[in-house]
């Protein structure tokens, strides 16, 4: 209808991320005249998909455009290829432009908080499509999805004290309220990952799905460990990462498979199917209401969380990406305990000692 006004801030032509109307699909997999679905599709594979300040700045009109298109039933959140969903920040910009620039990087985390505030108020309900890795503020953005539907192939975790930052661009405003507080702590501060299935039982995300394809059939993820044992203590390791001869083998069948994300593509529209039939202002104030819960945490922190960022900037993440982006690619983390020894001895946050404690600067 040409009476219609246009609510949309900007108009824009996305480079850095993909921005597409894909038909919405009804139970039987046909489509439906006249309603769509955003796909909004980080492009960044050659770094897995990794946003830059200008991806986080698409990112946020794209939501805004999806939340605005009256045709758009849901917003599908993903990325390019089989790899990853998203590692969080770029890196490389963060090594090469941002550490040691806290005035800039506070710029830059408005931004990002900005990115985050636009997934938590799309009027539409917003689907987490992980395709690969969901690390870091991979991992934040992904939290602030209404549902995650996964490879079983993906993992999930955060990155921040292995490298230089703390996890509270969402994480720490998020997690505790899909997985309870240990288990949130535990992966907040040692920063390993989980796979799909942990991911899924410990309630974090709605459904996983298998992705690898040996001789034409989807097999579930052979690095894993999918079924009910339990160790020798009786502690249940389902789906843990499997180790020694298992893992070897695992590894073997991976490579012997090819990866389909077909049945990931059925998973999100048969959700978003059940969604289209459901009244839309009652599922968007549904939504709305349950999103409170992560708005509680994100609303009081963010801004005290942006300026601790940026300050941080000067020592620990300073290092911490420079010695992730600079460093040999078998040893990309600081010496932790030299660290904590200089600190120890009253060391000041100065050159001298970042080049104690860092890889790159190391004698081979």
């Amino acid at each position: 209808m040409s009476y219609l006004k246009n609510h949309n801030l900007v108009e824009h032509n996305y480079t850095d991320i993909l921005f597409e109307k894909r038909p919405c699909l009804n139970y039987d997999g046909t489509s439906v005249e006249g309603l769509f679905n955003a796909w909004i599709i980080l492009n960044n594979p050659q770094q897995y998909n990794s946003y830059t300040t200008k991806a986080v700045k698409e990112i946020i009109l794209a939501f805004a455009e999806a939340s605005n298109d009256r045709s758009v039933v849901a917003v599908v959140f993903t990325g390019v290829g089989d790899k990853a969903f998203c590692t969080g920040g770029n890196t490389k910009e963060y090594a090469e432009y941002y550490s040691g620039n806290p005035q800039e990087y506070s710029q830059y985390m408005r931004l990002f908080n900005d990115m985050v505030s636009a997934i938590l108020k799309c009027e539409k309900p917003v689907i987490c499509r992980v395709n690969g890795m969901r690390i870091g503020g991979g991992q934040e953005i992904g939290m602030a999805c209404d549902y995650t539907i996964a490879s079983d192939l993906a993992r999930f975790g955060q990155a921040g004290p292995k490298h230089g930052s703390a996890a509270i661009g969402g994480a720490t405003d998020f997690l505790h309220l899909y997985v309870g507080i240990e288990r949130a702590m535990m992966s907040l501060t040692l920063c390993e990952p989980w796979t799909a299935h942990q991911a899924y039982n410990f309630g974090m995300i709605t459904d996983i799905v298998p992705a690898l394809k040996v001789d034409g059939k989807f097999v579930a993820n052979p690095l894993v460990i999918i079924d009910k044992q339990t160790d020798e203590f009786g502690k249940l390791v389902f789906g843990t990462m499997k180790t020694g001869e298992e893992m070897k083998k695992g590894k073997e069948l991976l490579t012997k498979g090819t990866v389909d994300l077909s049945l990931l593509d059925d998973a999100v529209n048969k959700l978003i199917a059940k969604l289209l039939h459901t009244f839309p202002n009652c599922t968007s104030k549904t939504l709305s209401e349950v999103r409170k819960k992560k708005l509680e945490h994100w609303d009081k922190n963010k801004e005290s969380s942006r300026e601790w960022l940026a300050l941080n900037m000067m020592t620990e993440a300073k290092a911490g990406f420079r010695a992730f982006n600079y460093g040999p690619k078998d040893n990309r983390e600081i010496d932790f305990i030299k660290l904590r020894q200089l600190l120890a001895d009253g060391c000041e946050w100065n050159e001298e000692l970042h080049q104690l404690i860092s890889p790159q600067y190391q004698k081979v």
